[in-house]
Order: structure tokens, then sequence, then C-alpha cells
């Protein structure tokens, strides 16, 4: 730990922790000794919790060089510096998820090999700061709808009668029969024993799917073992490299696939809330390369997602320097309506907080409403907080998170710690109403009772569409001119049916047609009661004769085996599974694209008819395209009504006066019929989902799987390449790496390699999903002699530089001015040719021409990717021309080498004259300063100028060095 310099009026003060005088901590509120301590304690009060967490990191990290002693007090002063000054942060933890985290070992593997090239010791070369690494992005749904599905009826069938010890509700919810595994004999002889105390510590094995009736371990389902299998298969080159990672870097844990997605991991078994070593105690804090590491606010940790460039610096013992930034505080009041789920919630919060401009700013939540949400509703609110812009969302720990905490499995004298130590450094939130309510840059007032159920969508998460509107407004959309939400569908075009042949029946497809629906591991699997509706809403749907359309793409992928876990026990599985939604895995599918294709029959037919074909996810990403290429809407929905819309088959339709379909005995089914209440999700989570859940899954965790334990990886200090390899690649980036940086030079006749408009993600900018077979990754990969099927995701290949940089860009939604129309396409301005952009950016490199990118507002909206950094610029990109950034965005350019540069308020290409063929001159001063004037001039001698977007000394110097990897890799020699 590092101390403030000697001397120091404000050295602080290290004491013992009330009756627990082993333990050890800075108390703030001495900084000084006894002349500040009241001073101290009022200025403290009025700070928001989440600056008092970054106030008392930078007194402990203080060694007057990463932080310094004006840090600590600029914090301290947040009420007059917010937004005026940068601070430096030191997380606790580093967080990673494998496509991210990939190319961030990569990167640590190749800059071993640097500095010993350059005459360092690669030992040095490791993580300082604790990473745990998730492989959790691989999973691909190969298979789904197993035979399962296909079982009898799971209503139906022979019953046992409940023994006396059997409650009513588990005698109701363990109804149905086993499904046919070979792992369950039929009736259980042992009678009672079986339903002991010990049914929930039996071993659990890679999935914890347990027969609904008996409550004892059955084999898993035919889906996941095939989905592991083909998952291990393809990914084997880069798990042994994980593995390889797991035994030479130190403070690096690789948690093994099937385990869970990173978040959700993160939250159930990585958290601490407070960090304890060797008997000293300071809060617990993250950064992760994944966007939603801000699920943890939601348990009064603060972190947040930033590139993978930054989280490589912080790996390596630097801290993440940031804007001082405002807090918005959000004042949550009243109680929701029965039928909001906590992801109406959510989307209602999204778009009250992105209309009040909360992007770069913290939001931290009070008022009475608080205590009204479960840790499951905050970690859900907490999760999407990247959908609004802000830089996380914060929960303070109160009374309702140490129940929590205790309700899964903490140690009561952990938790009596934790409390004294909250308390004692005033980050403890206080439910009385008499408590004093800290300071905030500006208030948000939401009232819960004023939510109900939403939709977000077709294209974008911020689009919220109360479920009561839903019919109207599809039908708007199809009238709407092609945008944001709109499609342009002649007005005699709309009601257009395509009949077609599937299993041997005809089916009738018509725009609004639902054809992928998922309850997918993202921002709702934390949550039990959003699950459990899920699932009690399918098993009512299956009893009332209801059922889904078999060429709708349907899948179950829960974020960890605790979500099976409790489904299975509650007896509601077996219904889902029955409609279609069958566990396929663990990990994120089809919210990054991982989708298995739709039947050729159903894909023909939807593009015969130019049908708009919709997708329904309980996720959070839901750009055009995303899901599968031919499927042009879809909406963000709870899991629940994941379910409803499966059923009904189609977004065209009023749930309040319209039927799902039609039941035994040709009775109308209406939602209203099978929506289960409040009460009897409340009841079911209460019996089922229970602390010991938590225990087994957390022995899981550490004890891996057997296909993982079995892996063999070697062990050598340097990682052994393999040239023939396509998934790992020693990458580029230190190809050049001088001991000394050069001072920035000027970039002169650049084209542009795109002209871009408005909201561009990283969607558009970074490679992802399966690689499209025209593609310049997949003739690369052809000619490396592999077939189509063999081609994986990029997210798989993220550790090969050579794919994605031909994946960048590769969007079939990118629209470029210069093209007119959405296609991964551009114009090589030398030769007049229409060129794959990885094509024309070659050709540029080989002509010694750089190249820069023309934007319109908000480039690098989306999840923070290392990738829309790295691939531009290995595309040859020196700097980014635009009207506006997402933050996250413009901070990874620094940090791989390429200007920010942003247009003066109020112009633009258009009101510049400016048509994307000029070529331009960006003259850079030798020495830059921050948010600093350049002029640019362009080949047709018109001369404007830019603002330089580097907000601080720390981002000049990265630049100067050519970006964080380089600038890390120095430090070694």
């Amino acid at each position: 730990f590092f101390f403030l310099p000697p001397g120091s009026p404000y050295q602080p003060v290290i004491e013992a922790l009330g009756n627990h005088p082993q333990k050890k901590f800075y108390n703030v509120s001495k900084l000084g000794g006894a002349k500040y301590v009241l001073l101290l304690c009022f200025t403290i009060d009025t700070l928001p919790y989440s600056i008092r967490v970054l106030f008392e990191s930078s007194i402990r990290n203080c060694d007057g060089f990463l932080v310094k002693e004006t840090d600590a007090m600029n914090i301290l002063d947040w009420k007059t510096k917010q937004n005026n000054v940068e601070v430096p942060f030191c997380p606790a933890r580093v967080v990673l998820q494998d496509f991210t985290g990939i190319p961030a070992m990569v990167d640590f593997a190749a800059m071993r090999e640097a500095v010993r090239n350059a005459g360092g010791d690669p030992v040095k070369v490791s993580p300082a700061c604790p990473t745990d690494l998730t492989v959790d992005h691989s999973l691909q749904i190969d298979f789904s709808k197993c035979a399962i599905q296909n079982a009898p009826n799971p209503g139906g069938g022979d019953s046992q009668k409940p023994t006396a010890k059997l409650s009513p509700l588990k005698a109701q919810l363990r109804k149905p029969p086993c499904r046919g595994q070979t792992g369950c004999k039929g009736p259980c002889s042992a009678g009672d024993a079986s339903r002991s105390s010990g049914q929930f510590s039996a071993q659990i094995e890679n999935t914890p799917i347990l027969c609904p009736f008996h409550l004892q371990p059955v084999p898993e389902p035919e889906t996941v073992l095939k989905n592991q299998e083909m998952e291990f298969g393809r990914n084997r080159e880069r798990l042994q490299f994980f593995k390889w990672s797991s035994k030479v870097f130190k403070n690096v844990s690789i948690i093994p696939p099937e385990t869970g997605m990173a978040h959700q991991v993160n939250l159930e078994y990585l958290s601490r809330v407070v960090f304890e070593v060797k008997d000293f105690l300071y809060p617990d804090s993250v950064v992760g390369t994944d966007s939603h590491t801000t699920m943890v606010n939601g348990l009064g940790i603060l972190g947040w997602g930033v590139g993978g460039i930054e989280t490589e610096a912080v790996m390596l013992g630097l801290p993440v320097t940031f804007t001082l930034p405002e807090v918005v505080g959000c004042e949550l009041t009243g109680t929701a309506s029965p039928f909001a789920t906590s992801i109406d919630i959510v989307l209602s919060i999204t778009k009250q907080l992105r209309q009040a401009d909360v992007a770069g700013k913290f939001v931290e939540f009070f008022g009475s409403g608080v205590s009204q949400l479960s840790v499951a509703d905050r970690t859900t609110i907490a999760n999407m907080c990247p959908e609004y812009g802000a830089i996380l969302s914060f929960f303070p720990v109160d009374n309702v998170t140490l129940k929590h905490l205790k309700h899964t499995g903490f140690d009561k004298a952990k938790l009596e710690v934790m409390e004294a130590y909250l308390k004692a450094v005033k980050l403890f939130r206080h439910d009385e109403s008499s408590s004093r309510e800290p300071e905030y840059s500006q208030v948000v007032q939401i009232s819960l009772s004023s939510i109900i159920p939403y939709v977000s969508g077709p294209k974008r998460s911020q689009d919220r569409v109360a479920v009561n509107n839903m019919k109207s407004d599809f039908q708007a959309c199809l009238n709407e001119k092609s945008g944001v939400k709109g499609f342009q569908i002649a007005a005699e075009k709309q009601n257009d049916i395509v009949p077609v042949q599937y299993e041997g029946n005809e089916y009738k497809l018509s725009h609004g047609c639902i054809v992928i629906a998922a309850v997918i591991s993202c921002t709702n699997n934390c949550n039990p009661s959003v699950m459990l509706a899920a699932g009690l809403l399918a098993k009512k749907a299956v009893e009332a004769g209801l059922v889904v359309k078999p060429y709708i793409r349907t899948s179950l992928s829960p974020g960890s085996g605790m979500v099976t876990h409790y489904l299975s026990s509650s007896g509601v599985l077996p219904y889902l599974s029955k409609l279609g939604f069958e566990v396929v895995g663990y990990g994120c599918s089809t919210c990054v694209g991982n989708t298995a294709p739709l039947p050729e029959a159903i894909r023909n037919a939807i593009r015969q008819g130019d049908i708009i074909a919709c997708g329904v996810l309980s996720g959070t990403k839901n750009f055009e395209g995303r899901l599968c290429d031919c499927v042009r809407a879809n909406y963000l929905a709870s899991p629940p009504l994941v379910v409803a819309y499966a059923i009904a088959g189609t977004v065209r339709i009023d749930f309040e006066t319209e039927p799902l379909g039609t039941g035994f005995n040709g009775k109308s089914i209406y939602l209203r019929d099978i929506w289960p209440t409040r009460r009897e999700l409340h009841t079911v989570e209460e019996e089922f989902v229970i602390s010991s859940m938590f225990k087994e899954l957390k022995e899981k965790m550490e004890k891996g799987n057997k296909r993982w334990n079995l892996l063999e990886a070697p062990e050598s200090t340097l990682f052994p390449w393999d040239l023939k390899s396509t998934y790992i690649r020693c990458p580029s980036f230190f190809d050049k790496l001088a001991k000394e940086p050069v001072s920035p030079q000027t970039i002169e006749n650049a084209h542009v390699l795109l002209y871009l408009g408005d909201s561009v993600t990283t969607d558009h900018i970074s490679p992802a999903g399966s690689i499209a077979r025209s593609s310049a990754a997949a003739k690369y990969l052809t000619n490396k002699g592999l077939t189509p099927r063999e081609f994986n995701s990029y997210g798989a290949r993220r550790g090969n530089d050579a794919v994605m940089t031909r994946g960048t860009f590769a969007n079939i939604k990118l629209l470029n001015k210069f093209i007119g129309k959405p296609a991964p396409k551009t114009i090589h301005f030398p030769s007049g040719q229409t060129l794959d952009v990885f094509e024309a950016a070659e050709l540029y490199q080989k002509e010694g021409i750089p190249v820069i990118i023309l934007a319109g507002k908000k480039y690098g909206l989306g999840s923070s990717r290392d990738w829309a950094a790295k691939g531009p610029f290995l595309l040859g990109v020196k700097a980014v021309l635009a009207e506006s950034y997402e933050k996250v965005h413009k901070s990874q350019l620094i940090g791989i080498g390429i200007a920010p540069l942003q247009f003066l308020p109020g112009e633009n290409p258009s009101t510049l004259g400016l048509t994307g063929r000029e070529q331009f001159s960006i003259l850079f001063p030798p020495e830059l300063s921050p948010r600093m004037t350049l002029d640019i001039k362009t080949s047709t001698g018109k001369v404007f100028s830019a603002i330089a977007l580097f907000e601080n000394d720390v981002e000049i110097t990265l630049y100067k060095h050519g970006g964080c990897l380089n600038f890390v890799a120095r430090r070694f020699l």
C-alpha cells in the first residue's frame, strides 16, 4: 500500500476497527488529525457515496507520483471541482471476459516477447492487480430444441401424491414426472429421505439439472452436452492459451467455460464488497472489459467498464484517470405495479436518465423507493447503465444489501466486520428518512408507481414501447421512413403473407412474425423473480394447452448454474423446455450474434416476401441485423414477455383484447389468464432461491469441470506461438517499439477511409458475431485451409489480429456516405475502385498514404470494445474527426494511438462544405495541451480548426508514446 508523503498535513490515520481490533483501515474522517475532524466529517457527509469510495482509494494509494496529495484534496472538494479536474483511481481488481480478455492476455504474451527482445526480463510482465477472466462468450447455439422438447406434456402422465412433509406449493410445482432421462428411475423408493435437508448438498455437475419431481440429480440435457462438446472442440487453442496464462502469469485466475457469464460470476462469486488483505480493510472496486461490469454497483461495489487497452494498464498497476464526474442523484419513490418487472423498471429508468443527459456522469440512487428494490432489482438496473450513457449507477450498501449477502451464504462474522467497517468510513446508507442525503450535481425524480410494462426496439435499446401500444407502434414502424425506427414498407405490402412448408406443415409468415425468441444470459438472469415469472408463465401456458410454433428459434441460456438450479428445483424448467426454451448452455449467445442459423425454408420465405421478421430477447443489445442478418426488428423484453410473444408468434398483437392462442377445448387464452401474480413469484422465490444454491455453485466454480481440468497447456515463460494457428497470433503492436517515444507527427495528405453519419456504434466498427462467407476475414481463413464450418465467430478469434483487422468495419449495416447504402464497402480514391474496407485500407498502406475517418454525432456508441480502436489502428487510421464521441470509445482511440478530433461547435462536414473526397493535413505542434485547437488543411485549399480531445496530461503522454501498450512496455525497459 502507498501512503501520503511523510510530513504531509493530511497524513491519514490507520486505526483498529471497533470490536475487531485486529482489523485495520484508513479512517478518512481523521485525515489530518483532530484539528480537521469536524470539518472532514461534515464534508464527507455531503459527498455522494460513490465519490467517498474514490476519496478512500486516493488516500490509500497516494504515492506522490501516480496518485498525488492534490488528487485526494480535489476529490474531497468534489462539489466545486467536478468536471474541472482529472483524478486517478486504483481499483481493487479487474474482471475480463474471453472475447475482450483474450486480446489483453495475448498482448501480455506479446509484451513479454518484446521486453525479452529489448533486453528486459519477461517474467516481470504480469498483472500487478488481481485479475479474473471468465470464459463465457465462446458459447454458440449449435443445438437447440432437442428431443426433450417433444417429450410427453410435463403436466400429464402418472402422478404421485406428495408426502405429508411436502408443502402444497412444492406438491404443485413438482407434479411433472421426469423428462425421460436415464438417470431417473421412476418414483423414488427412498420416500422422504430423498427430500431431506441434504437434497441441495449433492454434488452439482457441470449443469445442476434436477428431476423436478424427486429433486435428485439427473444427466444433463443432450442440448447442453452437445453445445459444450462443440465449444471445447472449436475453441481448443484459445482454451489452451487461457490455461497457459493462468499458469505463468501472477495474479491471474481463469473461470472455465460453462460456469457462467462474466458479470454474473462477478456478482455471485468474485465480489467481496469489502476487501481484506492481511487484516487490512478497504472497499471492493473493479473495472472490466465488459461494459456491463456496472452490474456490481447494485451490490454497493464501485465498478465500470473500460476498454481493453485501459484494462491492461490497470492490470500493470497504473490507475484509471478520468475527469472527476458530476453525480446525478436519482430519487426513487413509490412501488412498482405488480405487472411491471425489473426490465420494465430498467427501460423506464433508461429512457428518463438518457433524457436527463447523464452521459459521462455517475448516477447514484436514493429515496424511499430504493429500499423497495431487492439487490437483484438493483443489479438489473445497474447493469443497463451503459445503455443510458452513464459511467456507472451506484446503489450504496444498506440493510437490504446485508440481508441479501446473508441470504446468499456470506459468513456471519464477515458480515459483522463488513457492516462495522462501512459505517466507520461512512459508506453505509441508512434507511431512516431523517438521515442526511448527500448533495448531488442534479436530482432526477422517478416514481416507480408510474411504471408500466414496456419492451424496447425495434433497433435501439432506448426506444421504449408500452406493451399495450406494441401493435400500433409496429404498424407505425412499417409506415415510417427507413431510419432508427422505420422500415418504409409500402402500404399495399404491409399485410403480405408468405406461406412456408416446415416439418411437414404449412405456416404463414407476415410482417411482425417472431422467428427468434431468446431468454439469454444478460441483465435479468441475476433476478430470480423475472426468470421464475417466465417459468411460471410457461407452466400455466402448457397446462392451458398453448404451444410455440416449431420454426421459432427459441433458447434459454442462463447466466449461471444457479439460475438452472432454481428453475429446475422449482419445477418450471420442464414447462420452458416443452415450449422450446431448452437450456442451450452457459454464456453470452444470442445477444452477441451467436444464434444458430434459422431454418433455410424460413430464411428463404423472409427474403422472398421482404418480410420484417422479429426477434425478441431478454438482453441488452438489439441493433438491426445483430441477431441474424434477415431479422430486421429486434425487441428487448422481460423473460415472461419473451415467452408470451413466442407463444403469440407475432408482435402485432394487443394483449388486452386479443388471445395468445387457443387452448384445450378451443378456449381462447389471454395473457392475463397465465401471468403469475407477484405473490406467487415471491412465494416461489423464498421457497427455492436459498443460500445453499450459492454455496454449491461456488464449489463448482472452484472445482472447474472435467473437460477443463483434463486440458493440457504449456508452462513456458514465453508462449510458444504456433505460426499455423488461426486463433492465437503474436500481434504487431510492438514491432516498432523503441526505448524513447517520438514527438507527435503532422498527418499529411490523408485520404478519408470512411465518411460516416450519426450514432455509429462499436457494433458497426468492431468485428462481432459470425464471419460472413464473402468477407475479407473469410477469404483469409479460406486461404489458411479452413472451411466455412470452421470459421467460428469473430469473438472467438480476437486473439488473431489478422482476422480482426479484416473484420473491422465489416458490418453489413455500415452506412458509408461514399457508397450510399448499407454495406461494408468504401472507395479507394487513387484508383477509384469500390472495395471492401480492409482491401482499400491495405492499398493505402502499401502506397504509404495515411487515412482518417469522418463521422457525425456520438461516434462509438454501445459496448466498450478494444478492437473498435485496435482494428482502425491496424487499418492505418491516424485520426477520427467527428462531431461528438461516446466517452469510453474516445479514450480507447487515445489508448491505441489514434487522435480523436472534434469539429468546433456548430460545425460539421456539411457546414464546412466537405465532401470527404479531399485530402487532409492535420498540423500537430511539438507540444500538446489538453483540448487544444488544431488547424486542418484540405487539398482544395480550405482551412478549418478542430479540437484535439486530449482531456489531461496522461492522455497526451499515452498518445505521444503511440498508445498505452507501448507506454507500459517502455516501463519495463
